[in-house]
C-alpha cells in the first residue's frame, strides 16, 4: 500500500525548510549603498542598474543587494573614501583620480594618461598585474577601514570640445576640465589651462564658456548627458585617458559578509565590468557612426604622429609624479612592470 501520507509530510517538510532558508536570508539581507562618480543620466549607471544590480541579488539568494547612487548624492565626490571608512557609505564606485591630493600615487593609480591602449589592458592590470593590491596598499596608508573589492576601466574616454583640437599644438590656451593631478599636469604641459570641476558641472560650464573642452567620459556617457549639443568637436578614439575606477566597501561591511557573499561580490564586479566594457565600446562606435552620418558633429580622429607626441609629453609627467613619494614610485613601477610584461613597453 502506498504511503501517500508520508510523502505528503515529506513534501511539506522540505517546503518548510526552503521557506525557512528564504525567510532567514531575507531577514539577514544586506543592501550596500554605493556612491558612484556617474551622474544620474550616465549610460553606464543605467546599464549597471538595469542589468547587473538584479544579478547580485540572484547570485546571493537575496542575501546581498547593492544600490548605486549618483555623484554627490550623500557626500562630495572627493570625500567618498572617508565616508566609506566611517560607514556613512557602504562603498564607492568612483574615479581614483579624485584623490590625487592625498598622494601622487593616487593620480598614477587612477589614470596613467596615454599609457594604455584599451580598457581591457587596465582590467588585466588591476586583476592580475598587481593593481588591486597596490590600491589597497594606498588606502591602508591613507584611509584605513577600506576594503578594495576591485578596480578597472570600462572605456578609453572620448574628449568633448567646443572648438576643433586636431593635434597637440591646438591645445595652447584651451581651458580644459580635467581631474586634479596627473591628467591636469599632462594638459598643462601640452599648453592647455586645466580647470578642476565635477562631472555634474561640465555641461553648464561648457555652455557658459567657463571651459572650452573636457576630459569627461566615454562617448556614450557624453552623448547621454547632452554634451555634444554644446561641444560639437569630440575627439574619438580618445587621445588621453583610460581612467581607473575603484570599487571599495567599508571594512565593517566586508567583515559582516559571509565568505560566499564576498566571493560572489568579487566575481559579480569582474563580470559586470567586463560586460560593461564590451557594451560601452559597441555603443560608442554606434553613436559615432550615427553622428558622422548626421553631419551636425565633427568627430575628430588625431593622426598617429600627434598621438605619439602627446604620449611623449605624458611620459615626462609620469616620471615627475613618480618622484614625489615612495608610494608614487611604487605605483609607477607596478604599471611599468606590467606594461613590459604585456608588451606595451620594451
Amino acid at each position: 500500500m502506498k504511503n501517500n501520507g508520508f510523502k505528503g509530510f515529506a513534501k511539506a517538510a522540505v517546503a518548510a525548510v526552503v521557506l525557512g532558508i528564504a525567510t532567514a536570508a531575507a531577514a539577514d539581507a544586506k543592501t550596500l549603498k554605493v556612491q558612484t562618480s556617474s551622474t544620474a543620466s550616465h549610460f553606464t549607471l543605467a546599464f549597471l542598474n538595469e542589468n547587473w544590480v538584479p544579478k547580485l541579488k540572484e547570485m546571493t539568494g537575496g542575501s546581498l543587494e547593492i544600490e548605486f547612487l549618483p555623484i554627490g548624492a550623500v557626500v562630495p565626490h572627493r570625500e567618498t573614501p572617508e565616508a566609506v571608512a566611517m560607514g556613512i557609505l557602504d562603498g564607492d564606485l568612483t574615479s581614483i583620480n579624485y584623490f590625487a591630493g592625498k598622494d601622487a600615487a593616487f593620480a598614477l593609480m587612477g589614470d596613467l594618461i596615454a599609457g594604455y591602449d584599451s580598457a581591457d589592458q587596465i582590467q588585466t592590470f588591476c586583476a592580475n598585474g598587481g593593481g588591486k593590491e597596490m590600491l589597497q596598499k594606498l588606502y591602508d596608508a591613507y584611509v584605513p577601514g577600506i576594503h578594495v573589492v576591485g578596480c578597472g576601466a570600462y572605456a578609453r574616454e572620448a574628449f568633448v570640445s567646443k572648438v576643433p583640437i586636431r593635434g597637440v599644438a591646438d591645445f595652447k590656451g584651451i581651458k580644459v576640465r580635467s581631474p586634479e593631478g596627473l591628467a591636469a599636469d599632462v594638459f598643462r604641459r601640452a599648453g592647455a589651462a586645466p580647470v578642476s570641476l565635477p562631472g555634474s558641472e561640465v555641461y553648464t560650464s561648457l555652455e557658459k564658456g567657463v571651459i572650452d573642452a573636457a576630459d569627461n567620459s566615454a562617448y556614450a556617457n557624453n552623448d547621454a548627458n547632452g554634451l555634444h549639443k554644446v561641444a560639437k568637436f569630440p575627439i574619438f578614439p580618445g587621445i588621453h585617458s583610460t581612467p581607473i575606477l575603484q570599487f571599495t566597501v567599508s571594512q565593517l561591511a566586508w567583515d559582516a559578509m559571509t565568505p560566499a557573499e564576498r566571493t560572489s561580490l568579487e566575481v559579480w564586479y569582474v563580470a559586470a565590468y567586463n560586460d560593461m566594457r564590451r557594451v560601452v565600446d559597441m555603443e560608442d562606435r554606434a553613436l559615432v557612426a550615427r553622428d558622422k552620418a548626421a553631419g551636425d558633429i565633427e568627430v575628430i580622429d588625431w593622426p598617429q604622429e600627434d598621438r605619439d607626441a602627446f604620449r611623449v609629453i605624458a611620459v615626462d609627467a609620469w616620471e615627475a609624479f613618480a618622484a614625489s613619494s615612495d608610494l608614487a614610485k611604487e605605483t609607477y613601477t607596478a604599471h611599468i612592470d606590467f606594461m613590459k610584461t604585456a608588451g606595451l613597453l620594451k
